[in-house]
């Protein structure tokens, strides 16, 4: 294998491969990463067996081959090689060794044998559809910080989601919850979405998709079946394993009959929040909530530190209500909203509390109170 290319080009994909690589492995060759050249172009590809991204880079190949190579090894020899330099990779012929050099940057990797490099990517896609990247982005930020890391409950360690019909007209759902928040968003379903198996996409999968849409342009393609999900997002494929379990019945923690409302503004209530929880422990992150006529009084008691309170006014009217929150999670789903006013929807101190966007009719938050 002998192969030229620039090294913005390879560190731009390298940037985005060696991310899927763990740091620690057991199995010595989930550590590498495989580069395979054919003609004009450089293919990599990296997994930890559970999740697999390829990308194509333009690439000068002089002799065609393939080989692997510790991925974040290449990616720091690279990312510190001169700016403007092009690198050649070459592989003798047992294909032991690999030279990476650039001008008078030589180094010599060892390799691992490409026919070891596991394939996750087998099997049947049932499903498959073009949509936004934009729009999958959006539910993904929507609703990925409520994401549980509590592993005995893996099935909550992902994202959810499914198709379904809602007010005459087929939704793509994207659901997340830890149990103490749950976050909701949704769209139009794109066309070839109809039928879709509901699916929990991994916690990991969820975040490197974030950063590959972040950086994206245009539709991307999904495809899916019951076991796996694939994304082409430009020259790149990642492929996941989806988690296999069944995510529980939201709809019967979404309450129905909250009858007390409170509307604020929401960055006024952020920046209180965020003061006054300033001495709490992060043990006891506990904000309580009194509501009377037109007024909101948050406080947070700190054994340790002392009290905080802030007053703003809001819109209520119903009767006098007090309520704790974590104010951790107040912060988080006040960042995801895109209203200026936001719509609290109450029933009493010990009973889920419905958040809605009054800037996107297409997600809704619900919050577990908390003991104050």
């Amino acid at each position: 294998m002998r192969i030229l290319i620039e090294r913005s080009n390879l560190l731009k994909t390298l940037a985005h491969v060696h991310r899927v690589v763990e740091r620690r492995n057991t199995i010595p060759i989930l550590s590498n990463v495989l580069l395979r050249t054919d003609e004009g172009v450089l293919r990599l590809k990296a997994t930890d067996l559970d999740l697999e991204i390829t990308e194509t880079v333009p690439a000068e190949a002089e002799q065609p081959g393939g080989t692997t190579v510790p991925a974040h090894l290449l990616y720091d020899i690279v990312r510190k090689l001169p700016e403007g330099s092009e690198v050649r990779l070459s592989t003798g012929g047992d294909g032991g060794q690999m030279t990476v050099s650039a001008g008078r940057v030589n180094f010599r990797l060892q390799c691992l044998p490409e026919a070891d490099f596991p394939d996750i990517t087998a099997g049947e896609f049932s499903h498959r559809f073009t949509m936004p990247g934009a729009d999958l982005l959006r539910l993904i930020e929507k609703t990925q910080f409520a994401i549980s890391t509590e592993e005995t409950r893996y099935y909550l360690n992902g994202i959810f989601l499914h198709a379904l019909e809602s007010e005459g007209e087929l939704r793509l759902r994207a659901v997340a919850t830890d149990g103490h928040r749950l976050a909701r968003a949704e769209i139009a379903a794109p066309a070839g979405s109809e039928g879709m198996p509901g699916i929990i996409v991994p916690r990991k999968t969820v975040g490197e998709l974030q950063k590959l849409l972040g950086d994206a342009e245009g539709d991307i393609t999904v495809e899916l079946s019951d076991s796996k999900i694939r994304f082409a997002i430009g020259e790149i494929l990642l492929t996941s394993k989806l988690i296999d379990g069944t995510f529980p019945d939201y709809q019967r923690v979404i309450p129905q009959n909250n009858d007390k409302a409170l509307t604020l503004d929401r960055q006024s209530f952020s920046a209180a929040v965020d003061r006054v929880s300033t001495i709490s422990s992060e043990r006891g992150r506990a904000v309580k909530l009194a509501l009377s006529n037109g007024q909101l009084t948050l406080t947070v008691n700190s054994p340790d530190s002392g009290t905080a309170t802030e007053e703003l006014p809001v819109g209520y009217d119903a009767d006098d209500l007090e309520i704790g929150f974590n104010a951790r999670y107040l912060l988080d789903i006040s960042g995801q909203l895109a209203g200026e006013e936001t719509v609290f929807m109450l029933a009493d101190p010990g009973s889920p509390t419905l958040i809605r966007d009054q800037g996107d009719a297409g997600t809704l938050y619900v919050l577990m109170p908390m003991r104050v």
